[in-house]
């Protein structure tokens, strides 16, 4: 492992999402300085990552260390494909106009936040996919090509910028704290209904192991490498939220058959999916390793968290 400097300035866009609300407790914990970075009057600094000319005049006169992109434009997870494209632009044009900000800082090094999915939707089958395999293919679809290609250029543009020292982590699914009260008051109702997997899985990856894995990026991160970030038992998108509802003393979601889901075009394409992954190379290179081996424990731990 390589470690670089500690107490390092940190400005992270997306500071006030869910994931970002964790990296900042987590970094802040390790000695870091974090300052946000968004369209919320409440960040450090204040401007909305679409807009280029407003971004470089926020952050004129900062300096920082490094810069994470970890913002999103979702509030909610997303069903249909649309639900998608402002998320997908923010990773295409704002993470251009984020790596000429952190130019401009002086940070030397951008770290992103990407997605498993990067690898392609569909059948993986059982062999674990590592960060050798090819990342960002194209979609077998238009609809599927505009998100790929959108993790694609993400990481290309954090991997390819002069000057910047760029680590992308592939995360799987998250749940914990802030990401999995959304699907309690649906189980609650009832409303939440899921095909059976059929040996579809997937990985996952609870929010505060996700943000540990961020401070080791940060701290330790090779440049221009990309990691994969998951816990050690994935599982079909059923299974899960079968796990959510045990954990929380709710009913199991009503069992549906999967062509149902079609109109919920991009729900449908992710639990039509499988896809394991390997983090041998997270565990080896960044010394890091989920602390929730699973939804078991890390459900269990929210919900005693709750009480």
């Amino acid at each position: 492992m390589t470690t670089i400097q500690k107490n390092q300035s940190v400005l992270l866009a997306g500071a006030s999402g869910v994931l970002g609300r964790h990296i900042t407790h987590v970094l802040t914990e390790a000695g870091h300085k974090v300052t946000g970075l968004g369209r919320s009057r409440n960040n450090g600094v204040s401007a909305d990552l679409m807009d280029r000319d407003a971004l470089l005049r926020a952050v004129d006169g900062h300096h920082f260390d490094t810069v994470i992109h970890a913002a999103t434009a979702l509030r909610k997870p997303p069903v249909r494909d649309r639900d998608m494209h402002a998320t997908d632009a923010l990773r295409t044009e704002g993470t251009a106009h984020l790596v000429e900000a952190a130019r401009l800082t002086g940070a030397r090094r951008f770290v992103v936040e990407s997605m498993v999915f990067g690898y392609g939707y569909g059948d993986h089958g059982d062999r674990p996919v590592t960060e050798g395999d090819p990342f960002g293919p194209q979609g077998t679809t238009p609809r599927l090509e505009r998100h790929i290609a959108a993790m694609r250029t993400k990481e290309r543009l954090a991997f390819e910028s002069e000057a910047l020292d760029g680590v992308a982590l592939r995360f799987g699914l998250f749940y914990g704290p802030g990401g999995t009260d959304a699907l309690l008051p649906l189980l609650r109702k009832r409303q939440l209904p899921m095909p059976a997997d059929h040996g579809r899985v997937l990985p996952w990856v609870e929010l505060t192991d996700a943000a540990r894995a961020v401070v080791a990026a940060v701290e330790r991160g090779r440049p221009g490498q990309a990691y994969n970030i998951a816990d050690r038992t994935p599982l079909g998108f059923r299974a899960h939220v079968e796990s959510v509802a045990g954990a929380f003393g709710l009913p199991k979601p009503m069992t549906v058959p999967l062509w149902l889901m079609k109109p919920m075009s991009y729900a449908h394409t992710v639990m039509s999916s499988r896809l394991r992954v390997s983090c041998a190379k997270a565990e080896h290179e960044l010394g890091w390793t989920p602390r929730y081996p699973s939804s078991l424990e890390g459900l269990a731990a929210l919900r005693s968290a709750d009480r």
